[in-house]
């Protein structure tokens, strides 16, 4: 009996060793999305509560917010995060080592899939006599969160344009500088981000408001020349009350990242669960501002190195 005990107890430990092995070989995966309310951590939350991503047996992930794309670049290539959302600009400019104050080469940070475009916005009053970006010389702006890419991407152009340390500028969020743009406490406000904008339709309701023709701006002053993840695009007549013509601009692109180290057979086996059918419907179902993935999309926008497992991917699809 003792014996036939033993033996009992030594096939239960081999059991749990076995089961521990299994649990321990889950890769986990940390998705670092951004502020709540986000369009960034929306994609975080969406992935990770997709039933088939859920229900792998390889991996698992979690959803965690984040101030936004600059500091996503960093939790990514240190590791902190495996993946997570950054604008195609910032990985360019990280694995450069061309960041703002920062010379570090992000050199670990791999693209995954293209998800949406996200397009310059300056917000203005009809009649403020501000027609172009350089107008805003003394005027009071609202130029995105600090730490956001909107805030980035906002000092990157207006520095460009010789304009950054003449204005008198507000770090503040999208809804908060609209509601200081209806107060009259700023003559402009700037967005990075996919149109129709809550906040400007906000704006819209206690202003009569003009969008100012970045693209112009851009073109003349050879700032997409300089910055060739930037592509040109324009917020059709209409999107916003009053605003009747188009607004030329230019956009960058928010991409899924993961970090050179993330197995190839994770980031292959969850862009296999996402650019389905199915998996394309749900992040839709998330946010209109998808609407535009899809397997033809996936691979545009990036000008930077990809990750393997992605590489296994598109070429599968035929997109590479």
């Amino acid at each position: 009996m003792k014996r036939q005990l033993l033996a009992l107890m030594g096939i239960f430990a081999l059991l749990v060793a076995a089961m521990a092995t299994t649990v321990s070989a889950k890769e986990r995966v940390v998705f670092s999305g951004g502020p709540a309310g986000g369009t960034f951590q929306v994609v975080a939350n969406a992935i990770q509560v997709y039933k088939p991503i859920k229900a792998s047996a390889d991996f698992r992930v979690r959803a965690q917010s984040s101030a936004g794309s600059v500091e996503n670049l960093r939790k990514v290539n240190s590791g902190k995060a495996q993946m997570g959302v950054v604008y195609s600009g910032h990985v360019y400019l990280g694995r450069n080592g061309q960041m703002k104050n920062d010379t570090r080469k992000y050199e670990d940070v791999m693209a995954v899939a293209w998800l949406y475009g996200a397009p310059a916005q300056l917000v203005v009053r009809k009649g403020s006599g501000i027609k172009s970006a350089k107008d805003l010389v003394g005027k009071k702006v609202g130029v995105g969160n600090a730490g956001s890419g909107a805030f980035a991407n906002s000092e990157l152009f207006f520095t460009h344009l010789d304009i950054w340390d003449k204005i008198e500028r507000n770090a503040m969020g999208y809804n908060d500088a609209a509601q200081a743009f209806g107060n009259k406490q700023l003559d402009a406000f700037w967005l990075f981000t996919a149109f129709p904008s809550g906040a400007v339709i906000m704006a819209a309701q206690t202003n009569d408001i003009d969008l100012i023709d970045l693209s112009a701006d851009a073109k003349n002053s050879g700032f997409i020349e300089k910055y060739p993840y930037f592509s040109k695009i324009s917020v059709p007549g209409e999107t916003y009350r009053g605003v009747k013509s188009e607004s030329p601009s230019f956009q960058d692109s928010a991409l899924w990242v993961a970090n050179a180290k993330v197995a190839d057979d994770t980031v292959y086996n969850m862009l296999s669960m996402i650019y389905t059918d199915e998996g394309l419907a749900h992040m839709k179902q998330q946010k209109k501002t998808f609407k535009n993935m899809s397997l033809d999309t996936g691979t545009q926008g990036v000008v930077t190195p990809w990750h393997p497992g992605a590489i296994k991917f598109w070429k599968e699809k035929g997109m590479m």
